[in-house]
């Protein structure tokens, strides 16, 4: 595995996009909106950011801003091998919010882990 992503909450995932590739000199490579979501791609050399803004105020990352403010909402780490990933995680003791692979941005799979387990990081596996 390697370190696919950090996701970072946002409520605008354009100004922040607008900032961090003038900041880090990076490009936008891909934008879409996702289950109620902004969501932005930032390639910053071998990993990226995603942006998440809520767009309806509704959802887990609008929950995550009304609770925390803006930041760093979880790192993904990207495998070829979800179903492994997950089953490792099960053997460890970890606990899953998701038990199965779901659809995530970008066309990819994933699924999360539960930071009570993970020294309260969520954390993410993503299969391209």
């Amino acid at each position: 595995m390697h370190v696919d992503h950090a996701g970072v909450a946002t409520d605008d995932a354009a100004g922040l996009a607008a900032l961090y590739t003038d900041l880090l000199d990076c490009e936008v490579a891909h934008e879409e909106e996702f289950d109620g979501m902004a969501v932005v791609f930032l390639d910053v050399g071998g990993s990226y950011l995603e942006l998440l803004e809520p767009l309806d105020g509704e959802g887990a990352i609008a929950d995550y801003l009304d609770r925390n403010g803006p930041g760093i909402h979880h790192l993904a780490f990207a495998t070829d091998d979800l179903r492994g990933a997950l089953e490792r995680a099960r053997d460890l003791g970890v606990d899953l919010i998701d038990e199965e692979p779901r659809p995530g941005a970008w066309g990819h799979e994933v699924a999360f882990c539960h930071p009570r387990d993970t020294g309260g990081v969520l954390v993410e596996f993503v299969e391209h």
